[in-house]
């Protein structure tokens, strides 16, 4: 894909909606230029406009189906790459998200504006305490079950940590909150475009869209990969405990 330098950034956008983010990145709010071409808006900022379709063109080289296997890792490596794709989600897509929605213009659709403006930052207080909590309780709780099987010792804190836990009442409160999106997606229609004229809501939805598929793909992660391991580790030092007891 060629971009000219002359083309108007509404016009690229329209054409791939995640240019919006690339441009976003470089400091360029894409609303905010609507009829000023690349170049234009490159020199105002700043910026080799080269180097920015660059990065505009490597949108096209990204394959969102691909996900790296990690059926075959260890507990600690699947739950790092969890904890990067959380520090991802929680500084960069969702700020991304949260400006772009705070910026609506309220004469296009102001319905579903008012009612995006006033759920996403609900959803982001749900969805940051969820990754907290997370990661406070069930990460430390998995992590140190491996360490636990690797080293066959078992500590008074891994003791007190599985009469307060399992892996199973982990699961289940997970199974519960799989769907936080469900709200945003009744709003937005099943992010349905049809009669929607603004651009920038048309991004907003493309966005949302996308960050869904994300968390599908971080759940079946979670739920598909890591759970099963988790329980198997549990099921492993549980049977260390069970043998302890008999020796003593």
């Amino acid at each position: 894909m060629n971009i000219h330098t002359q083309r108007r950034i509404a016009e690229l956008v329209d054409e791939n909606y995640a240019y919006a983010s690339v441009l976003y990145y470089f400091g360029i709010k894409f609303y905010d230029y609507d009829e000023k071409t690349l170049e234009q808006v490159c020199r105002e900022h700043g910026l080799n406009v080269h180097q920015v379709i660059k990065d505009l063109e490597a949108v096209y080289e990204q394959n969102e189906d691909h996900l790296v296997s990690l059926s075959s890792v260890p507990v600690d490596i699947i739950i790092a790459y969890l904890k990067h794709t959380h520090f991802q989600f929680i500084k960069q897509r969702l700020p991304y998200l949260s400006k772009l929605i705070h910026n609506l213009p309220k004469h296009q659709h102001p319905t579903i504006v008012e009612d995006l403006q006033f759920v996403f930052p609900l959803f982001i207080e749900d969805l940051i305490y969820h990754i907290y909590e997370e990661e406070d309780e069930f990460f430390s709780y998995v992590l140190a079950l491996q360490e636990a099987s690797h080293n066959e010792r078992l500590s008074s804190n891994l003791y007190l940590s599985m009469e307060k836990h399992s892996i199973q009442e982990f699961a289940m409160h997970h199974d519960m909150d799989d769907d936080e999106m469900e709200g945003i997606r009744q709003i937005t229609n099943g992010y349905a475009t049809e009669g929607i004229d603004s651009l920038h809501l048309r991004v907003i939805y493309a966005e949302l869209q996308k960050f869904e598929r994300d968390l599908c793909v971080h759940a079946s992660v979670e739920n598909e990969i890591l759970f099963p391991k988790a329980l198997m580790l549990e099921k492993r030092v549980q049977k260390l405990m069970r043998a302890k007891v008999r020796l003593n």
